[in-house]
């Protein structure tokens, strides 16, 4: 536990400045944004942080290659992406970040290794989905290589969770609850928000057992004690 908790500390630490200013107007905390980081990207920062600058860090906070049928939304696979007027470029930048993690990742690694049409889909600390990179949505974001900045990737961040409170059911409150908080990140991950389910929703991590709104429940409620 002592490695997430090191963890955590570095990312408040070195991010806590740049957080701050941009949660001001939000019912968002901190915490919130400290726990999804580690759901998001911890399996690869979280073996880094102790010896790489942070911003090296943040240029392969990248992962997710997961296509179809497990993945639904655009693209699903390479060939779905090439049907983008920027797809062949795209294709590139998220190829070559799945190249650039695996260098310090092992399973990222295999995973460029044994296919080369693999490509990341996640980007930035918090995993800005390349589904927005569609023609006349937000391609700017990927191409340029944006999410080597944190403040670009916090900006995307913030904006998904504004419209994830609104799925959550929540739109408008100004202050909202640790659970609240965590009711809006699983909208934030699955789209949508079940109450009947709590926080029984998400992605289902194999190793813990537990679902993505649990996770970040117990990541927040760990964050407030560093």
């Amino acid at each position: 536990m002592s490695k997430l908790t090191d963890g955590m500390r570095w990312f408040k630490q070195s991010f806590a400045e740049q957080i701050n200013k941009s949660i001001t107007q939000t019912p968002f905390d901190i915490d919130l944004m400290t726990a999804l980081a580690t759901q998001e990207t911890f399996e690869v920062w979280g073996n880094l942080f102790k010896t790489m600058d942070a911003a090296k860090i943040l240029e392969i906070c990248v992962g997710d290659t997961i296509d179809a049928p497990g993945r639904t939304a655009f693209p699903t696979t390479k060939q779905n992406l090439l049907t983008d007027p920027n797809g062949q470029r795209l294709f590139t930048v998220a190829r070559e970040a799945l190249e650039a993690v695996g260098e310090h990742n092992a399973t990222y690694h295999k995973v460029a290794a044994a296919n080369p049409n693999k490509f990341c889909h996640g980007f930035g600390i918090f995993q800005y989905d390349i589904q927005f990179s569609r023609h006349g949505v937000d391609p700017d974001f990927f191409l340029g290589r944006q999410w080597f900045q944190f403040d670009r990737s916090l900006a995307k961040a913030l904006l998904e969770l504004h419209h994830a409170q609104t799925r959550a059911g929540l739109g408008g409150k100004v202050v909202l609850s640790d659970l609240e908080q965590a009711h809006v990140a699983i909208a934030y991950n699955a789209g949508s928000f079940n109450p009947s389910k709590g926080l029984k929703q998400g992605f289902k991590d194999k190793g813990s057992g537990k679902f993505y709104g649990e996770l970040i429940f117990d990541y927040m409620t760990m964050s407030k004690s560093l």
